[in-house]
């Protein structure tokens, strides 16, 4: 269980709006901190879930299928256990295979289609773990041979949030991190 130093708002005691987050956070993963959490500020919560979630990443002109096999690749670099719970069967759900799942780590080799594999490399670049990442002239081509400018900087915005969401989850103890996770507080590193 994550180990916040916030005040948690139990699922009884949350407006009902965000009841069906909360079941479906806890159903996924069990850890349904991120909802009680941030149900100290209604409207943070609702930006993040129905602002953020419904019409930039479930909505918009960009394949949801894309959008899916990006939060994954961002979930599996940055090592969020609480993510790859819900991101994993996302990802599914979206249409994308197991096969495809398990050759995220290698997936120039893996059986994705080259406009696929366009998008895991720029998932690669706006990785926190990349400092360094870019739009190079050959990744801005290989994206452009699938998508519009508009739909990549839809994807890279899609992306950006959820990276910068997941790094204050890690800062505030939101979710569970796996044995890989690179985001150790300065306390547990020194030790």
């Amino acid at each position: 269980m994550a180990d916040t130093l916030f005040t948690r708002i139990p699922r009884d005691q949350l407006p009902e709006q965000f009841h069906l987050a909360w079941d479906t956070l806890n159903g996924l993963t069990g850890e349904p901190t991120f909802v009680e959490v941030f149900a100290q500020n209604p409207e943070m919560l609702d930006f993040v879930m129905n602002k953020f979630y419904g019409p930039v990443f479930f909505g918009g002109q960009v394949d949801n299928r894309y959008k899916q096999l990006a939060r994954l690749k961002l979930s599996l670099v940055h090592g969020c256990r609480t993510c790859n719970q819900q991101n994993v069967p996302g990802a599914l759900a979206a249409g994308i295979a197991q096969a495809q799942v398990d050759a995220m780590d290698d997936f120039e080799n893996g059986p994705f289609t080259d406009a696929e594999k366009a998008v895991i490399a720029y998932a690669g670049e706006v990785a926190l773990t990349n400092p360094g990442g870019e739009m190079t002239p050959a990744l801005f081509q290989r994206l452009r041979r699938y998508f519009s400018e508009a739909d990549i900087l839809e994807l890279g915005t899609a992306m950006a949030i959820i990276s910068g969401m997941a790094k204050l989850s890690f800062v505030l103890n939101l979710v569970e991190k796996e044995t890989y996770c690179p985001f150790v507080p300065r306390a547990s590193a020194a030790a």
